[in-house]
């Protein structure tokens, strides 16, 4: 019977309390992270993007025109839970944060990084700009960037052990990522290059690689299914809004955006030092892949300069271990000065951002600073007091007219405003012609009357008879959003000139 050498036991003592500890920082600072998003995230009102999906939380499917179906069932049992609650039904976007920065630091640890390597990564991506902006709304994009860091540290995993079975769960992340967002696709490009351009390429043969790929599928089946039976409606949707912002110049200063908005400025030498790390690193060098097929395909495509956020984490995980170990050779000094000033930079920056991201204030210089510098908290005001002015003009029609009208709108964030928060009022369920909406139709007979919403006067003109003004939209405290300066009136109208299938079919509209 052999006994362990004393020597061993005492490391391993030793080891374990130190990654207990590691974790037990990581926790803390995901815990910090939830705990200030909890307490300002229930300021101002709903995003326009949160209403549509908060509308389409109400009509399940296995797909939506604009997104896979997993953000509309989060948020459908947080409707369950919560009610129509900000603070409740952003807790999904804010845990998937907290568990991203957290994954950070461990991918950090797998790499060979200590207690400073993996709170330095954490810190680096819970004081980003866009992970910070995630946890401030629920979007698709706040779960999509959650799969691409849990895919990469599976990745990190299986390049470690050399374990195949890791492929399952790179599959499941990847499968889980494509039943939230589209653009998974660009990383699964990144995965397979990986995979022919280094010696990974032996997975290719190995069956738990086909069974993590069949379970990929295996998740995305029911969307993939849903998008046959409506002719791959996405596919056209995204077409439209890709031509969109291209035409608007939404994909200009691509690169810029890689080292502003994706990540924090001061972690620029971080995460190009782990990309070269990745690149020397024939072990890792699949990971370099992951991320540089992505980019060039997203330069190439003139994505927008977010999309290529969540590639990230993995880039400052390498970096923080490389810099630890040179920090350490340091004298004491010298490490001390790099430590602290790298920190503080690192702590101005984070403030400075969350200055502009957070709802930190209610009113005075803080929320004004906020609102002039983040148009996303702009087109968060004014929806409740839009909904009140379309109840009051409901109730000033005739009783004829009252009988029979309905609310037709002419944007998605118009459409879950009067759906979402229009319940109190009792106003009737929004005609919408934008998105999965288009698809659920217009109600059966059609009312006679129309309040209608999102037109300018001459196209209310052209599509409705006896159109009349009633009434503006007015945001409080003089704030400039898309609702109150592209199409702030509202009007009464008739039924539409053409017939309502006509009608339905012409105006049909992606946004």
């Amino acid at each position: 019977m052999s006994a362990t050498p004393e020597y061993i036991k005492t490391n391993s003592i030793v080891e374990g309390s130190s990654s207990r500890a590691d974790t037990l920082a990581l926790l803390a600072i995901a815990a910090v992270t939830v705990l200030v998003h909890i307490l300002t995230n229930n300021r101002y009102g709903f995003h326009r993007d949160e209403l549509q999906v908060l509308s389409d939380a109400r009509h399940l499917d296995w797909g939506f025109v604009p997104y896979p179906p997993v953000t509309p069932f989060l948020e459908r049992i947080g409707l369950g839970v919560f009610g129509v609650s900000l603070a409740g039904l952003r807790i999904f976007s804010v845990l998937a944060q907290a568990l991203t920065l957290f994954v950070t630091g461990l991918m950090a640890r797998e790499l060979g990084g200590g207690r400073l390597a993996q709170v330095t990564a954490a810190l680096l991506i819970a004081l980003s700009p866009l992970p910070m902006f995630e946890a401030t709304e629920f979007q698709y994009s706040s779960f999509d960037y959650l799969w691409w860091v849990l895919a990469a540290y599976f990745t990190i995993r299986l390049l470690q052990t050399e374990n195949p079975r890791w492929w399952l769960a790179i599959g499941a992340a990847v499968g889980a990522g494509l039943m939230t967002k589209y653009t998974m696709c660009f990383l699964i490009a990144g995965i397979a290059g990986g995979l022919v351009l280094t010696a990974e390429r032996r997975y290719l043969l190995n069956r738990w690689f086909w069974a993590g790929a069949a379970l990929a599928l295996l998740i995305f089946l029911p969307n993939l299914l849903w998008q046959i039976r409506h002719d791959f409606i996405s596919w056209h949707f995204l077409q439209h809004i890709h031509k969109r912002d291209v035409g608007q110049g939404r994909n200009r200063g691509f690169i810029r955006d890689q080292f502003i908005i994706c990540v924090n400025l001061i972690a620029a030498p971080l995460w190009i030092t782990g990309l070269i790390a990745y690149v020397r690193e024939r072990r890792y060098r699949m990971l370099a892949w992951m991320y540089l097929i992505p980019l060039a395909l997203f330069i190439v495509g003139k994505g927008r300069g977010y999309y290529l956020a969540a590639a990230y984490p993995m880039l400052v995980a390498m970096g923080c271990v490389v810099a630890e170990r040179w920090v350490r050779s340091l004298r004491r000094p010298w490490r001390l000065t790099v430590e602290s000033s790298f920190f503080a930079a690192l702590i101005a920056i984070g403030v400075l951002v969350s200055a502009m991201l957070v709802p930190f204030a209610d009113g005075g210089r803080l929320r004004d600073f906020a609102l002039s510098k983040n148009g996303d908290l702009r087109e968060e005001i004014g929806w409740t007091e839009l909904v009140k002015t379309v109840s009051d003009i409901r109730d000033a029609l005739p009783p004829d007219q009252k009988q029979n009208v309905g609310v037709l709108v002419g944007n998605y964030g118009e459409a879950g405003a009067i759906e979402i928060l229009g319940s109190p009022y009792n106003l009737p369920a929004p005609i919408s012609m934008t998105n999965s909406a288009w698809l659920r139709g217009y109600p059966t007979p059609p009312p006679a009357t129309l309040i209608v919403l999102g037109f300018t006067a001459e196209q209310a003109e052209n599509a409705f008879t006896g159109c009349r003004l009633a009434g503006h939209t007015i945001i409080p405290g003089g704030v400039k959003n898309e609702e109150g300066e592209d199409h702030p009136d509202i009007f009464v109208c008739g039924r539409p000139r053409m017939t309502w299938p006509e009608f339905w079919k012409e105006y049909q509209d992606f946004g």
